[in-house]
């Protein structure tokens, strides 16, 4: 059962017109200034929760306010330091999983993508492989243009295996104009669907013009 504390009217007149100091140093002061060693800080919280004396602040920063550990180098102190990750340290479930670099996997989309760093963000520590090596021999790949697969192989990373074409040249060759998809296709139509999809595209982008 809690001890119910005995305010003097005094003590409640100092504890409102310093609600706006800091809880625990104005619960230190309190206690010394009134020789009230039986106030606990719990208590003196409480109290001033019930009354609605709040201090003001929201735990937030308000704009314009410096952070504490402005300027400050982590670690901090040696603590800091003794329990800080090192760079580069891996461990649990990523230090069994993790690739190395030069690593080789082939993802849902068929094509091969190689580990070429382990920077951030994940997203580019792969590469698609058929692009790098495409690109070694002819230069980066234009702005919205791609590689196709000529055999229809992804996995088939050989340069002379891919061409580049535009982008907008994709759903000529997926079939989108009741022709078949150049992936579907024999092998000894691929040539021609891809000829016929490039001179349409070039006749209807000078029709645009």
């Amino acid at each position: 059962m809690a001890i119910k504390i005995n305010w003097q009217p005094a003590e409640l007149a100092w504890i409102e017109e310093n609600k706006h100091m800091v809880r625990s140093a104005a619960h230190k002061l309190f206690c010394e200034t009134f020789n009230r060693p039986d106030i606990k800080l719990g208590g003196y919280t409480a109290l001033c929760k019930r009354n609605r004396w709040h201090t003001g602040r929201t735990g937030q920063y308000s704009k314009g306010s410096i952070p504490a550990n402005k300027g400050k180098k982590m670690p901090f102190n040696a603590n800091c330091a003794r329990t800080q990750f090192k760079k580069g340290h891996l461990g649990g479930i990523a230090k069994e999983i993790i690739k190395p670099i030069g690593a080789e996997v082939v993802r849902a989309d068929g094509y091969v993508y190689r580990k070429i760093n382990n920077d951030l963000p994940f997203h580019k520590r792969w590469r698609a492989v058929h692009i790098m090596l495409w690109e070694e021999l002819n230069g980066p790949v234009p702005d919205e243009h791609c590689l196709k697969c000529l055999d229809g192989e992804r996995t088939n990373t050989d340069p002379n295996n891919w061409t580049c074409i535009p982008r907008a040249l994709l759903p000529r060759l997926a079939g989108n104009w009741d022709a078949t998809a150049y992936d579907d296709a024999p092998a000894e139509l691929k040539h021609t669907i891809l000829t016929v999809a490039k001179l349409n595209y070039e006749i209807k982008r000078l029709e645009i013009k």
